[in-house]
């Protein structure tokens, strides 16, 4: 098998979450009070006091309800040394959507000051202590339409050198029982948000977009309106049910998930021709794209991931070429369904046909370096 030894001297991995949901702001942290101290009943009553939505989003309680941060990245790291020859040297903190009470205001609002308050927390976190990886960049949660964005990304840039990016989570699904991460449709394509934008762009810094692939034509009208801006869309723009039922109704039968397939390939093909966007290979385990509703995983094995996940990555592959992909963990969120070497390993064994070394140098490390201007110092704020 293929690995990366000899290529790069560590891998980057451009999306991981960080959280200590006991002692900060986040909204699992009356869950995780509970959880710590009854997990089994925790697990029980689970399915009990949780919407169909969010059961399918996480799967498990342990998820979201237990602290992670380096130390608990380490050990699910631990293993990738071995698959893939060597270490997770970096990373990219991704927002972790910190208290959200649906104000779009201003940055003394709840929601503005938990924000903050999340990459202060980030940068007292041991990275690089040991065997962890560094920290890379954070990209933090901020939203285009608050009237005072300005001020708030000030507040972040004033904590740390190493913001380079926002992300404000859009998804919005019209089956009632998938998770909805925002409050209103068509919220990128909208007249506050691409004004707002400006400060984005201005700025230098990236923007991830989290949409699900029926919204991806939002992430179009985006691009095009600011072309000199750097948009990553996460997860290979989540085409929700695409591989089981999810929700109510999605995915349900043979047909809707050939037509989910179809209209993704459809819109990833468009967005390929804007050429500031940049795809992000993360979210390979996703509960919402229809693996199953096992608390204990669904994928099962690093072939069986490939194979499902392979047509995706061959498609953004075929359209956005070496240059426009970015490999990502999600983790935890896809620790449920799939350990970090199997992830890794499955990427491995799709992309190193495509174009040996050279493909798998630019998507472990070299993209997510170039775009998240990791060791290039901060852009002018």
């Amino acid at each position: 098998m293929s690995s990366l030894d000899g290529v790069v001297p560590g891998i980057v991995d451009a999306h991981l979450h960080q959280w200590n949901p006991r002692s900060t702001p986040w909204a699992a942290n009356r869950l995780s009070r509970l959880y710590s101290f009854l997990p089994a009943f925790g697990d029980r009553i689970f399915p009990m006091v949780v919407s169909q939505a969010d059961r399918e989003y996480v799967l498990t309680p342990s998820t979201v309800a237990r602290v992670y941060e380096p130390l608990q990245y380490l050990a699910d790291a631990a293993a990738v040394r071995t698959v893939a020859g060597v270490r997770v040297e970096t990373v990219v903190h991704m927002e972790s959507h910190w208290r959200r009470d649906g104000t779009v205001g201003r940055t003394d609002t709840p929601a503005g000051r938990s924000a903050v308050e999340e990459t202060r927390y980030v940068t007292k976190l041991p990275f690089g202590v040991g065997q962890s990886p560094e920290l890379g960049a954070i990209v933090a949660h901020a939203d285009p339409r608050a009237e005072m964005f300005a001020e708030l990304l000030d507040e972040h840039a004033a904590l740390t050198d190493r913001l380079r990016g926002v992300r404000w989570i859009t998804t919005r699904h019209p089956d009632p029982r998938i998770r909805n991460g925002a409050d209103a449709d068509g919220i990128l394509a909208s007249t506050s948000f691409l004004r707002g934008f400006a400060e984005v762009a201005e700025r230098g810094l990236v923007f991830d977009a989290f949409v699900y692939s029926h919204q991806l034509y939002d992430v179009v009208t985006l691009a095009r309106e600011y072309p000199e801006a750097t948009i990553v869309v996460d997860h290979l723009g989540t085409p929700v049910g695409v591989f089981g039922p999810v929700g109510a109704r999605t995915g349900a039968t043979a047909g809707a998930r050939a037509d989910i397939l179809r209209l993704w390939r459809e819109r990833m093909t468009t967005l390929a021709a804007c050429p500031n966007v940049v795809v992000k290979l993360s979210g390979l385990g996703l509960p919402v794209l229809g693996y199953g509703r096992e608390r204990w995983g669904n994928i099962g094995s690093r072939g069986t991931l490939a194979e499902m996940v392979g047509p995706l990555v061959e498609h953004v592959f075929g359209h956005f070429g070496p240059d426009r992909l970015i490999f990502g963990s999600n983790f935890p969120i896809d620790k449920p369904n799939t350990a970090l070497d199997m992830v890794i390993g499955a990427l491995i064994d799709l992309l190193e046909p495509q174009g040996g070394d050279y493909v798998l140098r630019k998507v472990f490390r070299d993209n997510a370096m170039r775009v998240y201007g990791i060791d290039q110092g901060p852009p002018i704020l």
